[in-house]
């Protein structure tokens, strides 16, 4: 009877490689880079000490083991290194562990993420829109701010950047904004865009309107005039 051998599992294959970390974007590299190495096998090394092993240590199995990490080790720390840009990697190459060096750059960016966050939420909170500009280039400016608040990870909801859209509609849309806070029908973003995008051009057309008249006098009062002088001489 033929003897029947175990096949082992097939290594999973290495997912792609993380883009060369510069210094912004920390979270969103640090979860690619993670996975990276889950897949190699190695994610374990950002949380493992080194076996202790004495210098005099003659124990073959506790040497075996401490070369194995060593190597593992060594090659976890040098994946995150080479994801690194050069001024980051001549700024942490000196470090000796793939747990150090993780928890080290952890430590420096998380903080700087948070400082981000931070930043945005005031610019959005500072926004305010004015008169002289229009409506609809002030609710682009808004939007790409809403999107750098959702890139740092923070939720916000298409209700609320409706409704903070309304509020801060200029001073001369005070009427605008008061019918658009009473609908009782709730909007959606796009919804709002068009309806502010339909009343900034009605204002146009009502000031081109208003303009009308005043020129289309001054062009009859002009040749009454020219024909004046005309009759004087």
């Amino acid at each position: 009877m033929a003897s029947t051998s175990s096949v082992p599992a097939p290594a999973p294959a290495p997912g792609e490689k993380p883009e060369k970390f510069g210094g912004s974007g920390f979270k969103r590299w640090q979860q690619k880079m993670l996975f990276y190495l889950t897949t190699l096998n190695l994610a374990r090394f950002l949380t493992k000490d080194a076996p202790t092993m004495g210098e005099e240590e003659t124990d073959k199995e506790k040497r075996m083991a401490f070369d194995a990490w060593s190597q593992s080790d060594f090659l976890c720390r040098n994946y995150i290194l080479n994801g690194l840009d050069n001024t980051l990697y001549n700024v942490y190459c000196s470090v000796k562990t793939a747990k150090e060096l993780w928890s080290s750059s952890e430590k420096k960016y998380k903080t700087e993420d948070a400082g981000t966050k931070k930043f945005v939420v005031g610019k959005f909170l500072e926004f305010k829109m004015v008169d002289t500009k229009t409506v609809i280039s002030q609710v682009q400016e808004i939007q790409l701010i809403l999107h750098d608040i959702i890139a740092e990870g923070m939720v916000v909801s298409e209700s609320f950047q409706v409704a903070a859209i309304i509020e801060k509609l200029p001073p001369l849309w005070k009427d605008f904004k008061n019918y658009l806070k009473h609908k009782r029908k709730e909007m959606g973003l796009e919804d709002l865009i068009v309806r502010l995008r339909i009343e900034e051009d009605n204002r146009k057309s009502e000031v081109k309107s208003d303009k009308l008249p005043m020129e289309a006098k001054a062009k009859l009062v002009e040749p009454n005039a020219s024909k004046k002088r005309k009759h004087r001489k």
